[in-house]
């Protein structure tokens, strides 16, 4: 911090003492800090809009899944290039309500995709339940991916 503060005291007494040389210089650093913005903020926007076109669906399924792997997990790539990689959490909620009942602990199981899919390819696994807060049955609840954090091939 104080690092920082020393450097903007050093660019502004360079910019009152020698404004003809540090101006130029400070527009060029602006314009670059403002190119690399805008650079991540597309790759964002780009992240954010690719992860939305992916059908994620979850639903409490015993009869088709082990009892230990009871989540059936269904996804399809909507997207024109193959997906690498996606991680993301699991929320439980009861119908109608916004509180989310799956416990979030250390020990909750951490989901992820197949790897690669490609574009238009659909995946379907059992994954295990995440832990529930106590008096809720998973057969009671809506299951929904929350928190999805993914990279695509470009």
């Amino acid at each position: 911090m104080i690092i920082g503060a020393l450097l903007v005291l050093t660019w502004l007494v360079l910019l009152l003492r020698y404004p003809a040389k540090a101006l130029p210089i400070s527009l060029a650093a602006v314009c670059g800090l403002g190119l690399v913005a805008l650079l991540v903020a597309w790759q964002d926007n780009r992240e954010t809009a690719q992860l939305a076109r992916l059908d994620l669906r979850l639903s409490y399924a015993p009869q088709q899944c082990p009892d230990d792997r009871a989540l059936l997990v269904h996804m399809k790539n909507g997207n024109q290039v193959p997906l690498t990689e996606l991680h993301w959490r699991v929320a439980a909620y009861a119908p109608g309500d916004t509180v989310n009942l799956a416990e979030a602990s250390y020990n909750a199981p951490r989901y992820r995709g197949p790897g690669e899919l490609q574009p238009g390819a659909e995946w379907t696994d059992c994954l295990p339940l995440p832990p529930l807060r106590s008096g809720y049955r998973p057969q009671t609840l809506e299951f929904r991916a929350e928190h999805l954090q993914g990279s695509f091939a470009n």
